[in-house]
């Protein structure tokens, strides 16, 4: 038994459970009859065996249709061992075939509907609708994997043109049912090039896996391939892009993270077949951004792909000079760089949460770390009759308040005509782009440096005493105001 039957019981968790869907006189039930008698009979014990062929459907020539109901093969699941560690159970379901108006059997002699016996109603119902319910049924309930069987006419009785139209239905049919697929073209001419051109044109009209065989000369080899196809069709289990460490802390705001995002999220989005990542790797190739996109690892047991992204070190020298703001070509530099940033780092440590309350609530403080406390000398002290040590530490903490500062512009204009109409160019920037109105001019000068300059002006106005004062209000607030009463003079 070859690894690819491994595989697919990997996929559907010991199950191999097969439907086998199409138009009538397309080789369904021989097809079944040869994949039992290559790759289940082998493996079973002689009782099992016989009833097992007892189970096996009828096959015939000519235009007279042969499978009048949904039969299952065997009746009972097949439960066999692979290798002394494999275990898998094993079931193909041959389905009542579409019709073909040119076959004989599903009519009755005075041109009524031929009536049928399935497995989902209790009385018998019409040929045709037992093919398609059968079918649903069988592909949604019945099976991990469908096959559809269909022909190039070149054995038989039926026209290439007459078959073609029944798989364009049932094509259809089976993605609206979303389970893998794969068409199996019966034919007594497989290797030839009309052939090999015909399944070309299969797979790019239908984008389905096609493989071109003679079931009646149907080999290990054939079903291995036909399996393999079916394993293409499976959903990608899961897909682990590795890309270079530095990307993934790159802010998700920076314009090369973000396309490299929008690409991801493309590709993995439209493509989620196995058989698609191949496809996935070329379309991740395309972007300007990658320098190289291997796929490193590859599981059709599992459904796991793993593919490597690589981007160059310009675009990487590129980065680091807009986040630093200057190239780095020496090590001296650098190793400035990193000092500085990681006294920036410490300080602002220290005052994180300051900031976030401050942004919060209006006021932050930043706790004294035990580095910036300074212990006083210790002293003796006494209390009544009792003496003590006193201990007395001062440390520096800061206060962040937020402070909303006012600032007005009034600029005279002239006429009320020429300020309306300066009004409705302001609004009418400001309902557009309201970041953009910053950078309106008035005078000359841009809108934003005129009220910046009149905020700064109001702070640079807060005289030096006024500053110490409030420090030094804050101060016994925080020491001894708890309990007392303090009174603000304005």
């Amino acid at each position: 038994m070859s690894d690819i039957i491994r595989n697919v019981v990997y996929r559907t968790n010991g199950e191999m459970y097969i439907g086998v869907v199409g138009s009538v006189r397309s080789g369904k039930s021989l097809f079944i009859r040869k994949f039992i008698e290559n790759k289940v009979l082998p493996y079973v014990t002689a009782d099992l065996k016989d009833n097992i062929i007892d189970d096996l459907p009828q096959s015939g020539e000519g235009r007279t249709i042969m499978t009048v109901e949904p039969k299952f093969v065997p009746a009972n699941t097949a439960n066999i061992v692979i290798d002394k560690d494999l275990k898998i159970s094993v079931r193909l379901v041959d389905c009542v075939g579409y019709i073909i108006p040119t076959a004989k059997g599903y009519m009755n002699e005075d041109h009524t509907p031929r009536l049928v016996k399935t497995p989902w109603f209790s009385e018998n119902i019409p040929f045709e609708e037992a093919a398609t319910i059968g079918t649903k049924k069988v592909i949604e309930n019945h099976t991990h994997i469908g096959i559809l069987m269909t022909s190039d006419g070149s054995f038989g009785e039926f026209t290439r043109p007459e078959f073609e139209k029944v798989e364009e239905r049932l094509v259809e049919e089976l993605k609206n049912l979303d389970k893998p697929f794969v068409i199996v073209l019966n034919t007594a001419e497989a290797n030839t090039n009309k052939t090999k051109a015909l399944v070309d044109d299969l797979v790019n009209k239908y984008e389905v896996g096609v493989v071109a065989v003679n079931v009646a000369n149907l080999t290990n080899s054939d079903i291995d391939k036909i399996l393999y196809e079916a394993l293409n069709e499976f959903d990608i289990a899961k897909l682990d892009i590795r890309i270079p460490n530095w990307i993934t802390v790159l802010d998700d705001r920076h314009p090369v993270k973000n396309e490299f995002n929008t690409t991801i999220n493309d590709v993995t989005g439209e493509f989620r077949k196995f058989k698609h990542v191949q496809l996935i790797r070329e379309k991740l190739a395309e972007c300007e951004l990658f320098e190289k996109v291997d796929i490193t690892s590859l599981d059709s047991g599992t459904g796991e792909v793993e593919i490597e992204i690589s981007c160059n070190d310009d675009l990487y020298n590129k980065i680091v000079e807009e986040i630093i703001g200057d190239a780095i070509n020496d090590r001296g530099k650098f190793i400035e760089l990193l000092q500085d940033a990681t006294l920036a780092r410490s300080e602002y440590e220290n005052y994180r949460s300051a900031l976030e309350a401050v942004k919060t609530t209006g006021y932050g403080i930043a706790i004294p770390q035990i580095e910036n406390m300074t212990l006083e000398t210790p002293e003796v002290i006494k209390q009544g009759s009792r003496y003590g040590i006193k201990l007395r530490a001062l440390a520096p903490s800061i206060h962040m308040i937020k402070v909303e500062v006012d600032s007005s512009f009034e600029p005279i204009i002239g006429s009320e005509d020429q300020s309306k109409k300066l009004l409705d160019k302001l609004l009418s920037d400001y309902d557009n782009n309201p970041e953009q109105i910053w950078e309106s001019e008035i005078f000359g000068r841009k809108l934003s440096e005129v009220v910046n300059d009149g905020i700064k002006a109001k702070i640079y106005l807060m005289p030096e005493n006024v500053q110490y004062k409030l420090r030094e209000c804050l101060e016994k607030i925080v020491n001894k105001g708890r309990g007392g009463i303090i009174a603000f003079i304005l």
